[in-house]
Parts: C-alpha cells; sequence; structure tokens
C-alpha cells in the first residue's frame, strides 16, 4: 500500500512537475509597431526575431510595419500594441497634449541617440549653409518629424522666416529635384537615398543634420505601454536584452541582417537598404555622442532640454515633463549595452 502510494506520489509530481515546466515555457506574446516600412532600419528588430534572441529570453515577438511615429505612439497608446519604435519628440508631443491620457507610453531605449532629421538641397540652389534657408521655400509632410522640429533647427541657427509647402512622403524628393521647393526636411538615410533614386548624385546634394548644427534632439527609441509596465516588467526587461544582442550583430554585419528584411519584404532593394541602414547605423547609432553617452541611454540634462524645446516648437498644451517620458529601470546592464564598436 505504502508503495502505492509512493508510485502515485512520483506520478503527480511528475505531472505537476511537467506542468509547471509547460507554464514556463509558454512564450509571453509581444506586439511590436515599427515607426516605419520594412526599410534597412528595420533589420535592428527583425534580426532578434529571425536569430531566436527573442524567442530564447521567453518572448514570441511580432514585429509590424508602421506609417509614422505618431502612429505608433498612438497604437501603442491604445493598447493595440504593447511596444514599438517611434520618435522620443511625438512621444513627448502625446504626453503634452492629452495630459488626461491613462495609458501614455513611455521610453525604456534610446536607439538614435540623434534625431536624423536634416534639411537637404541640391547645391545649385546656393544653399550651403543653414542661414542660406533664410525666405526659401522648403518641402516636407506635415507630420515630418524634420519639419515639426524645424523651429528648433531655426532658432539655433538665425534662420529667418521660410515658407512651407506640404506634400505626401513620395513626392518629397521629386518635389525637390524638380525645383517645386529650395530644400526638404527628413530623415537623412531616407531622403538622400530616395534623392539619388530619383536621379540626384550624392555629390550634388546639401545634407544640413540637425545633430550638426546645434540641435541635440534624441532621435527613435523603443517605447512600452503603460500596461506591460505595470503587468510585466519582466518582459519588457527581456525584450531590451535581446533586442541589444541583435542589434550588436547588425552593426558588426549589415549586409547579413538585410535579408531578414528581405523575408518580411521581398520587393525590397536589397544593396539600397543595406545602404540605409549602414547610413543610420554611422549617423544616429553608433555616433560620437551615442559613444559618449552609451549605447540605450538618456542624459538627464539632455533630456531636459529636448523636452523644454518640443514644448515651445510644437506649442504643446502642457509643457512637457521629462520624467513622465523616459524609464530607464529596465535597461541592460552596462557591460551588456557596450555593443558600439571603437571609431
Amino acid at each position: 500500500m505504502k508503495k502505492r502510494s509512493f508510485l502515485q506520489t512520483a506520478a503527480l509530481l511528475a505531472v505537476a512537475s511537467t506542468f509547471s515546466l509547460a507554464q514556463a515555457q509558454t512564450p509571453t506574446p509581444i506586439k511590436f509597431q515599427l515607426d516605419w516600412r520594412f526599410e534597412g532600419p528595420a533589420a535592428l528588430f527583425l534580426q532578434p526575431v529571425a536569430k531566436g534572441h527573442f524567442k530564447a529570453a521567453g518572448l514570441d515577438v511580432t514585429v509590424d510595419a508602421g506609417n509614422g511615429s505618431g502612429g505608433a505612439v498612438q497604437r501603442v497608446a491604445s493598447g493595440t500594441y504593447d511596444m514599438g519604435f517611434a520618435d522620443l519628440a511625438a512621444v513627448m508631443e502625446f504626453h503634452a497634449n492629452n495630459p488626461d491620457a491613462q495609458n501614455k507610453p513611455v521610453a525604456v531605449m534610446v536607439v538614435y541617440n540623434n534625431t536624423p532629421a536634416s534639411v537637404m538641397a541640391l547645391k545649385k540652389s546656393g544653399i550651403t549653409k543653414p542661414a542660406d534657408l533664410t525666405g526659401k521655400k522648403l518641402g516636407a509632410p506635415v507630420f515630418d518629424a524634420g519639419r515639426r522640429a524645424f523651429p528648433i533647427f531655426q532658432k539655433a541657427n538665425g534662420i529667418g522666416s521660410v515658407q512651407w509647402t506640404a506634400m505626401d512622403p513620395p513626392l518629397r524628393e521629386t518635389m525637390l529635384v524638380r525645383g517645386d521647393v529650395d530644400a526638404i526636411t527628413g530623415f537623412t538615410f531616407t531622403s538622400l537615398l530616395n534623392l539619388e533614386a530619383r536621379g540626384a548624385k550624392a555629390a550634388d546634394v546639401v545634407v544640413l543634420p540637425y545633430a550638426d548644427f546645434g540641435v541635440k534632439l534624441y532621435g527613435n527609441v523603443i517605447i512600452a505601454s503603460p500596461k506591460l509596465i505595470k503587468e510585466n516588467p519582466a518582459a519588457i526587461k527581456a525584450f531590451l536584452a535581446a533586442f541589444t544582442k541583435g542589434a550588436k550583430e547588425v552593426i558588426a554585419n549589415p549586409a547579413a541582417a538585410i535579408e531578414h528584411v528581405k523575408a518580411r519584404d521581398g520587393i525590397v532593394n536589397v544593396p539600397l537598404e543595406t545602404r540605409r541602414l549602414q547610413l543610420a547605423i554611422d549617423t544616429v547609432i553608433n555616433s560620437p555622442d551615442a559613444r559618449a553617452e552609451g549605447f540605450g541611454q538618456a542624459q538627464p540634462g539632455r533630456l531636459s532640454l529636448m523636452a523644454s524645446q518640443v514644448s515651445d516648437a510644437f506649442n504643446t498644451k502642457t509643457r512637457v515633463n521629462a520624467d513622465d517620458v523616459w524609464n530607464a529601470s529596465f535597461l541592460p546592464s552596462a557591460a551588456e549595452l557596450n555593443i558600439l564598436p571603437k571609431k
């Protein structure tokens, strides 16, 4: 009888152990919203999916293409997505314009240490420096991050009044090449390559990066929903650790990482997107500021200045509170974040 009882107990323990193991191995689903289409920089998120880093961290991550930072912020705020990738200025704007919203997304990791925004013009326009933009006709979609932040760039460089022309994103570079506008704002790694695709030579394009002309705004960040922060902070920590591991691989071998972008969108131009990814790495990920501050992190003084600048430039309903938009508690260790190669 005792033997039978022992066997029954052992069997029950085995079943319980198997059930607990199955529970432990059930991955946590994370819906992730990109800021834009499946282009070169999307490899940063598709790499850890394809290589199994998220899976090894106990996560089931799905990555969807987006249509702008504002949309990514809105979708995380609505609860449709758990996490996302968006321009920090868009996150700040949402907070300041929706002070009573219950689900304001929070930035948990800086990916683009500098804003990718720049002003671009053709050399034949005679524009060679920011001051030359005074009185000129500039073009960009109304929601473009560079256009929204232009007042900060304008103030920092003493630029006089300019005239704006709005257009849909696919027409921006076309209108510059045609001469419909004198200059455009946009992400350098997007618009520069788009200009080349429309017949402009890189040598004939003047690029005035905001980061090189006194505007030290942070660029894109990983954001998380307050619900996820409250209910499963461990999932956020696991996500950032796995992402960082994948980002290190992408920085080391961008060409290989583009294959994961190609797998999600079969019509992408692999050489073009490889160049786009490399340009993003060189200008906003492995930038001098990023190497000085550390990958993934935000400095309090710079963050506070940006909050003030965004409040003014975006004319927000309330002032941006830097402490409300940033939470560094989920970041990997300094050793894990040390992924940027030395120049």
